[in-house]
């Protein structure tokens, strides 16, 4: 049975933080409890089971079960401090929901009500619950909008959080926060808080430059060197990531040509992307569409070398996956933004047109993570991808992504006795940064 899965934010409305992820899990049917139960069970707890190191690794994770897998009591497989049990109606009108809900209540798990509405089956489940989620679905009219105020108030003087799920345009997330929510969730609100830097500034820097030089077939490192040498805010960033937790280095490294040595062209290309962001420009929302953009960067090439063409080469793939964010951080069209830029056409006619192979790759990332997956369905049987393989591939770039985003963004601390000689000369990375000549 093929089956998909994707991880969408949940955050908190006051500071755009993070607080936790839902994982959507679908088989091959247009809606998961299509399937039969046991079917349904099968693909949940192997998947889960499979895949539990990388689900459950650094935010708090929501999760429906189906009734069979909620029976049985699976999800007491895993830690209670790390899992958010989702409520769904197929438990809700169970008769013994609200038993077996006390005895996981007692053993320290939380649960969050999928869909709330104002219904005795609901009111009898929510003193378990520390969340409630609303849907925002047609409810942007005076009558529902006073009804999510309704809920929303209710559900506060109860003393619980309420998210907004199908947070997907900038009308759900304004209403979301008009009604007074606590948490969002949804396609838009990745990008909705993002401070946007305008054209010109930002194409003052050379990332542009050193991204077209470093996805050449013969990278020149010479060039690649002068590129970074006369930017320093690229400079710095080389640096701090070559002395970063990631590479783990005995000694620091102090100069550009070194930097690239132990880095590497192919680690340069994959990580071009977070050399352009200055530590000072970051904030919670510009980092997660960093870390989107690595994400779909890397899913695309690994979709590209499953994939039996020759019309787009995992590099361009990579380059569609992490150019694909750049008009949420500046303000200009994507045309505008890739304007003057030898990137492969192909890469343009993705991006800027959603055209040839390489636009309906773009096509069938987003629809993944918006878990339409009839749409995804359609776009994998085009580009010939078998389906059954997704989920994991998607997964094992997620934890590809946060290995790397955190030790690229972690100082490695060195022992004592490994800074041998001049030990109490060492410059900051700061200091050195200062000493880059900048054109």
């Amino acid at each position: 049975m093929d089956k998909y899965v994707v991880r969408q934010a949940i955050k908190r409305r006051e500071d755009d933080e993070i607080v936790g992820y839902e994982i959507m899990i679908q088989s091959d049917n247009d809606s998961l409890y299509n399937a039969s139960e046991s079917a349904v069970a099968d693909t949940i707890s192997g998947f889960l089971t499979q895949n539990n190191d990388i689900i459950f690794k650094d935010k708090p994770t929501f999760l429906s079960f189906p009734p069979s897998l909620f029976f049985r009591n699976t999800p007491r497989m895993f830690e209670k401090e790390k899992l958010v049990i989702q409520v769904d109606d197929s438990i809700v009108i169970h008769p013994l929901a609200s038993t077996i809900m006390q005895k996981y209540r007692r053993d320290g798990y939380r649960f969050a009500i999928n869909n709330f509405q104002f219904s005795p089956k609901y009111f009898s489940l929510l003193e378990m619950a520390d969340y409630a989620k609303v849907d925002l679905t047609d409810k942007h009219d005076m009558k529902g909008k006073r009804s999510l105020i309704n809920i929303v108030d209710m559900l506060h003087g109860f003393k619980k959080k309420c998210i907004a799920m199908g947070v997907n345009t900038k009308e759900d997330y304004d209403l979301a926060k008009d009604v007074g929510v606590d948490f969002l969730e949804g396609n838009y609100i990745e990008r909705a808080t993002i401070t946007k830097s305008s054209k010109m500034d930002y194409l003052e820097g050379n990332f542009f430059h050193l991204v077209v030089e470093v996805t050449k077939d013969e990278p020149d490192v010479e060039e690649i060197e002068k590129i970074i040498s006369r930017d320093a805010s690229l400079s710095y960033a080389i640096l701090k990531m070559v002395n970063s937790k990631y590479f783990a280095a005995r000694k620091k490294t102090s100069s550009i040509r070194q930097a690239l040595v132990t880095l590497g062209i192919s680690q340069l290309r994959q990580w071009a992307y977070l050399l352009s962001v200055k530590d000072s420009d970051r904030n919670n929302a510009s980092e997660e569409v960093l870390k989107l953009s690595f994400l779909r960067a890397t899913l695309a090439s690994a979709l590209v070398g499953r994939m039996q063409t020759t019309e787009i080469t995992r590099s361009e793939g990579y380059m569609i996956g992490m150019f694909s964010t750049m008009d949420y951080i500046i303000d200009a069209t994507m045309e505008e933004i890739l304007e003057g830029i030898p990137l492969p056409d192909v890469v343009k006619d993705a991006l800027i047109r959603n055209e040839g192979i390489g636009g309906e790759l773009f096509q069938l990332i987003l629809d993944y993570e918006q878990a339409d997956w009839k749409k995804l369905k359609m776009h994998t049987k085009e580009l010939h991808i078998q389906t059954n393989m997704i989920a994991q591939l998607y997964m094992d770039c997620v934890e590809e992504v946060n290995e790397i985003w955190n030790g690229l963004t972690s100082e490695f601390e060195r022992p004592e006795e490994e800074e041998e000689e001049g030990a109490g000369e060492t410059e900051s990375l700061e200091e050195m940064a200062e000493k880059i000549p900048v054109s």
